[in-house]
């Protein structure tokens, strides 16, 4: 164990080497937005603790842990005021799924509104509008493979458009939970999201007309043609956690968390947080504080986010609230609301 505990401190804490930049060489990129004001307020270093809903975007494994007991489903939906009136909104469904597994139903959407079609010729607009938005859909299985361990997995569809061109994809999320007696139940968990194939826009607005010989008299001025766009890879991510009790006593615990965050198009990061609770058989309390991209040093624009959340019991239905906030240094503050239910 104590080995154990080095080697992870070691994966966890080392600084990454300075590489060519692979930014901005994805598609889909609102996929690794997190979804929900505990896991972004924590951080993001939530995939060893998220259970329930929530845990379809963030670790499949995790989607059965809350319903091996009292409860046998849930709900859950989110609202982020994301930067530049962007709106990002998703949902969640568990319900049982024979035994002791659960199936859970996902989606979320990214509304960017509607903007001025500017040209050239025209820099002020020509009096049009567009939209654009992005949005995936996801059906999950999870199932307790053991008492302790638990396994999951979602294909999604995964879709993006802009005016009149759009992308469309699938693509797959995998992930498990360990759960130990070592060190007042310490969690260990990794995921792999956003495996599929790739995204390439079509559209209207990649047809046009050519004269293929404007040299030669007699041939036609309008061919039409079609121009064939880049095909782009999805941001795939692969993520280790950790979820250790540093405080279990009585009603008060207080959790240390940590991942390590690997995608296809950054360099290895990790990611820490810390969440205070206090609960009683009908309601639980939570303050949450998390540092997102540890090693990216200034290539980000904010690490801290913070959050509260609050479950209440009621007649044998538990509802709860989360509140999260992510302060940007030149980029507009983020805020985010969550409600769930478990029954």
């Amino acid at each position: 164990m104590k080995r154990f505990s080095i080697l992870l401190l070691a994966v966890l804490s080392v600084p990454v080497a300075h590489a060519q930049s692979r930014a901005g060489t994805t598609a889909a990129t609102f996929l690794t937005l997190g979804t929900g004001a505990r896991g972004s307020s924590l951080g993001h270093a939530y995939t060893s603790i998220a259970t329930g809903p929530d845990a379809l975007f963030w670790n499949p494994g995790g989607a059965s842990i809350a319903y091996q007991g009292r409860y046998r489903g849930g709900a859950f939906f989110t609202h982020h005021n994301w930067l530049a009136d962007i709106d990002y909104n998703a949902a969640a469904v568990v319900v049982p799924a024979g035994g002791s597994g659960v199936l859970g139903l996902s989606i979320a959407s990214v509304d960017y509104g509607r903007m001025d079609v500017r040209t050239v010729t025209a820099p002020e607009g020509t009096g049009e509008t567009f939209d654009a938005g992005d949005m995936s859909i996801g059906l999950t299985y999870a199932t307790p493979l053991t008492p302790q361990f638990h396994f999951g997995g979602t294909a999604k569809y995964v879709t993006q458009r802009i005016r009149d061109m759009s992308a469309s994809t699938f693509a797959f999320d995998f992930g498990f939970v360990l759960a130990t007696d070592y060190l007042n139940g310490m969690r260990i968990a990794a995921s792999i999201m956003n495996f599929g194939g790739k995204m390439q826009m079509d559209g209207i607005n990649s047809e046009s007309n050519i004269d293929i010989a404007p040299n030669n008299e007699g041939t036609s001025e309008s061919i039409p043609v079609r121009i064939r766009m880049d095909r782009w890879d999805l941001p795939i991510a692969f993520k280790f956690g950790v979820a250790i009790p540093v405080v279990k006593t009585g009603n008060i615990e207080v959790l240390a968390l940590a991942d390590a965050n690997q995608t296809n198009d950054n360099n290895l990061n990790s990611d820490f947080g810390g969440q205070f609770r206090y609960a009683t058989n009908t309601y639980s309390f939570d303050a949450r504080i998390g540092y997102k991209d540890a090693f990216l040093e200034d290539n980000v624009d904010s690490h801290l986010s913070y959050g509260v959340g609050l479950d209440v019991e009621v007649s044998g239905v538990r509802f709860g609230f989360d509140y999260g906030y992510i302060p940007f240094d030149l980029l507009e503050n983020v805020q985010m609301f969550d409600f769930r239910v478990h029954f």
